[in-house]
């Protein structure tokens, strides 16, 4: 195996067009299931493999004997035609077994130790990647699916000649459902065209995307189809004499260059067509590229000749230049694209590409296969970069994201890329989705330069992380040590790769924050009953023996998870103390006096048992403060644990804090600002004023006067006469600074009345 595949875990193998009814229908002439039409693409391999591929032949026609498809053929017709594709990409003796043998362990209860004796791993973990998850239950198709995606491309990770065969494997099935029931058609049609064509393009596989792209078409929607197919023929009539005449010029003007080249026209798929007419609104008569030409020269050197050769022959079109040859696509292709003016006034777009590059843009990946002789070792270079780069990135994504369904987000938000391409100040390009923003590139760049990002410049300008990069621009990352990510990010990031990220770390910050909180929660509800609470060393007997019974009673896997579960809400640190404390009495420990002194010093009208939790600004995903009523340091404050949520901090005046309280006691803990704060603190504040010139103004300088920060104004939807009343969000340090701002306001001239909002 040549390239080694580094990716993840994805695709549904949901292998398909595999109907069976109870009774068989009328089976179809012999020939049709024959080995020979296989073998004799098969010449590339050894007389041993040859064996080796008829021997999994044998097994395969044995494991289907008697079953049929929905077309009435004997069921071993479909793995011959997808061992057919694969030969035709010259891939290796195991893939083309894998290939004859992939739907044996689904549909035959064939196991993998079987194929493992019989045929070897590496073929029997071909066919095993194949292999979907319907021996295991899930809640919904949904869920199935997904996790079948996820482990095909674990699959994929080890070998990338599993999504070969599986390409080959839905191509064929897509060629062959004629015979099936339109609903199913159209469900496997749409979820083909949703995540199978797009793999195809983002691994090369042109050829296959375009096909597979047309095949849905036709199901999906059969009659848009037709018409457009006849409009496509009848127009291709109408331009025969403009094609060969371009065609002949184009020859005469390359003899007289000597440029030895091999000119073919092409036209594009229908339902490229179609998506074309849908994007721009546009008639078909509005679509004037529908045909264009290929130019395969020799050398490198020879596509730079030749693009000189055709902007002298015909004029070029100002804007329609593009060359993928020193910038390739993401997915590898190389090629120049030029759109020049036809004789007839028309635009007819030219690609001028190698060999090689030809390959590569038709096979993709598998042009590894094809081209792995070749001396220059071009088409083998371009399918490894190819195979490598965005295996890679679902590698990095599968590593943050356990969760199947989301899993799968990311990888289809990768499956559309329309690239831009980018440059470092170093000048190494980078291909990003439109849309893509400096956050993107950072996380491009390495995951730690995008958790570390604290701003961006683009071709030496600063701009906000949420500019969208084009082509061409030079982009710059600055970051800094403390510097973490930003919630918001991910309602601007574009690659899959940079929200997987940024998701993790918030997830790891929430779990970390957490597990922090309900140590301490449990640790003062524990000193209340005279203890201390158990060593968390694996080495101490005693203590470790004591957290097994306690994770046991409590239902959670480790000491770890069950702190989390304190710390957002979902177990109560008292109830957990006690019977911590009853299991102690057990090993024979006993309350010390100092301790309980300790823990019982708070005041008479707070929950002795909880202790204090100090408050000092650096809350974030487990402790927050209530948005309500919006505390300050100085205020009375008390804290609420809501099942699941976190520790929320409330004034203690506040009436939505108070209902709370009525309705669960319980959970109600005692919390108290820190003597040390880190940051300041938001507060709402209403200010009534004389309507007119310059009001906002005044606030501002006065706010800012009292050394203060407007960070919210609300101006309200009512039309503003001779007063109007304003909300703000003030940045204070205190009470006793907020207090400043409010005699300062009440200064100003147009100022009638201030007030701190409360709820």
């Amino acid at each position: 195996m040549g390239i080694r595949s580094l990716a993840a875990e994805l695709l549904p193998t949901t292998l398909l067009g595999l109907q069976r009814g109870s009774a068989a229908p009328a089976p179809a002439p012999a020939e049709a299931s024959s080995f020979d039409a296989l073998a004799a693409k098969l010449g590339y391999l050894s007389k041993g493999e040859l064996r080796q591929v008829r021997e999994a032949y044998k097994f395969a026609d044995e494991a289907h004997l008697g079953q049929f498809r929905a077309s009435g053929q004997p069921y071993i017709t479909h793995p011959i035609a997808v061992a057919g594709l694969c030969a035709d990409w010259k891939l290796d003796v195991q893939a083309i077994m894998a290939a004859l043998m992939h739907d044996t362990i689904e549909d035959q209860g064939v196991t993998k130790t079987e194929l493992i004796q019989r045929f070897g791993a590496p073929a029997a973990d071909l066919v095993d990647g194949l292999t979907k998850l319907d021996k295991l239950q899930f809640n919904t198709r949904e869920e199935n699916q997904a996790e079948s995606f996820r482990k095909m491309l674990l699959a994929m990770a080890r070998d990338v000649r599993v999504i070969l065969v599986k390409l080959a494997d839905r191509l064929h099935n897509m060629r062959t459902m004629g015979a099936m029931a339109p609903a199913k058609a159209q469900r496997i049609a749409r979820e083909t065209l949703d995540i199978y064509a797009p793999i195809a393009h983002r691994l090369g596989l042109n050829e296959i995307y375009r096909e597979l792209q047309d095949l849905c078409f036709e199901h999906l929607h059969p009659w848009r189809r037709a018409a457009l197919a006849k409009a496509v023929t009848r127009s291709r009539g109408y331009r025969r004499d403009i094609v060969d005449r371009v065609q002949q010029e184009v020859k005469t003007a390359f003899g007289k260059a000597k440029i030895k080249v091999q000119v073919s026209g092409r036209e594009k798929t229908v339902y490229s067509i179609y998506r074309k007419m849908r994007e721009k609104h546009d008639g078909f008569a509005q679509v004037n590229d529908i045909f264009g030409f290929r130019i395969v020269v020799g050398s490198l050197d020879e596509c730079y000749r030749s693009l000189g050769v055709l902007h002298q022959l015909y004029k070029p079109v100002p804007g329609r230049f593009k060359d993928y040859i020193a910038i390739p696509k993401a997915n590898g292709y190389q090629s120049l694209h030029t759109t020049l003016v036809s004789p007839l006034g028309t635009p007819v777009e030219f690609q001028i590409r190698t060999e090689a590059m030809h390959a590569v843009a038709e096979k993709g990946i598998a042009a590894h296969w094809l081209y792995k002789t070749d001396k220059s070792g071009n088409a083998t270079a371009d399918a490894q970069r190819l195979g490598t780069m965005w295996l890679q990135s679902l590698l990095d994504i599968q590593d943050e994201t356990r969760d199947s369904t989301e899993f799968l987000e990311h990888v289809k938000i990768d499956l559309f890329p329309d690239a831009v391409y980018v440059f470092t100040p170093k000048s190494k390009i980078l291909a990003l989705p439109r849309g893509a923003t400096p956050v993107d590139f950072a996380y491009a760049i390495h995951s730690d330069v995008g958790d570390h990002t604290v701003a961006a410049r683009v071709n030496g300008e600063p701009v906000a992380l949420r500019t969208e990069l084009k082509s061409g621009d030079v982009v710059e990352v600055i970051t800094a040590p403390g510097a973490r990510p930003n919630p918001g990010w991910l309602n601007m990031v574009r690659t899959g790769r940079a929200r997987s990220k940024i998701r993790h770390y918030l997830k790891n910050l929430a779990h970390d924050e957490s597990l922090s909180l309900g140590e301490k929660m449990l640790a003062q509800a524990l000193r209340a009953e005279g203890l201390k609470l158990p060593s968390a060393d694996p080495g101490d007997e005693t203590a470790a023996a004591l957290w097994q019974q306690l994770t046991r009673w409590s239902g959670n896997r480790n000491r770890g998870e069950l702190m989390v579960d304190i710390g957002l809400g979902r177990k109560i640190a008292i109830i957990v103390a006690k019977r911590l404390a009853g299991l102690m009495a057990e090993h024979g420990i006993r309350p010390d006096a100092v301790t309980l002194t300790l823990g019982r010093y708070a005041s008479d009208d707070a929950t002795p048992a909880q202790g204090v939790v100090f408050v000092d600004g650096s809350e974030g995903a487990s402790i927050k403060l209530a948005t309500c009523c919006r505390p300050i340091p100085g205020d009375a404050i008390t804290g609420y644990l809501g099942r699941g949520e976190g520790l929320l901090v409330h004034t203690a005046e506040c009436s939505v804090g108070r209902r709370l309280f009525e309705r669960d006691s319980e959970r109600w803990i005692q919390v108290a600002w820190a003597d040390e704060l880190t940051r300041s603190f938001e507060c709402g504040i209403g200010v009534l004023v004389k309507n007119g010139k310059g009001v906002l103004a005044q606030l501002a300088s006065a706010i800012s006067s009292a050394e203060a920060d407007i960070t919210h104004l609300d101006m309200g939807n009512e039309p503003a006469h001779d007063t109007a009343e304003l909300r703000l969000l003030v940045s204070v340090r205190d009470r006793q600074h907020l207090a400043d701002v409010l005699r300062t306001l009440r200064r100003a001239p147009t100022v009638l009345k201030v007030s701190r909002v409360k709820p």
